[in-house]
């Protein structure tokens, strides 16, 4: 009985007639394709917004419409490490201990949720993200501090384009009719 649930989901739905499974399968279909445009409305957005966010390894359409949506703008903030603690990427020290840090559960938590899904579609994949995390457990650290720091790296990066990208609307508006006025 593992799939209890699921079975009499299944029962119930073999159980109503056809017109009713006809009319559900077309709201499915319908929802989908709702589902489908937003996706589509929002990869345009993004990709003429901040197309460099993307280029980050592991960055997705979703995961940069929520960066760029809750960081608002990057320029409110005077450093990465004050990004961080936004985000809730910066570590908390451990005053029992010198060398350990205990995981920040302040900030930003969609910020953090897409940083972590950066970070873990990184090691994942294998790129330089797993590579970074190898390093870091060849060096002592566990798993999950190794994705902790490279979760920073990450909150890192995407401060340094968020900034370029600001900066880069900035010039592009203060151009030489502005100096002129």
């Amino acid at each position: 009985m593992r799939h209890g649930r699921a079975r009499r989901t299944a029962d119930r739905v073999h159980r109503c007639g056809r017109p009713d499974r006809a009319r559900l399968l077309d709201r499915c279909r319908q929802l989908t394709e709702q589902v489908n445009n937003l996706e589509r409305q929002i990869r345009d957005r993004v990709r003429r917004i901040a197309p460099s966010l993307l280029s980050i390894p592991g960055c997705g359409v979703l995961s940069a419409a929520v960066i760029i949506g809750e960081t608002a703008d990057a320029r409110r903030f005077h450093s990465k490490d004050a990004y961080a603690k936004f985000n809730g990427t910066a570590p908390i020290p451990v005053w029992s201990a010198h060398e350990r840090v205990r995981l920040n559960r302040g900030g930003n938590r969609a910020v953090n949720s897409a940083l972590h899904a950066i970070a873990t579609t990184q090691v994942a994949r294998g790129g330089p993200g797993g590579d970074y995390v190898a390093k870091q457990q060849a060096a002592g650290k566990t798993k999950r501090e190794a994705v902790r720091l490279l979760r920073r790296r990450v909150s890192d990066r995407v401060f340094q384009v968020l900034r370029t990208i600001e900066s880069s609307i900035e010039n592009r508006t203060q151009g030489p009719l502005s100096a002129a006025a």
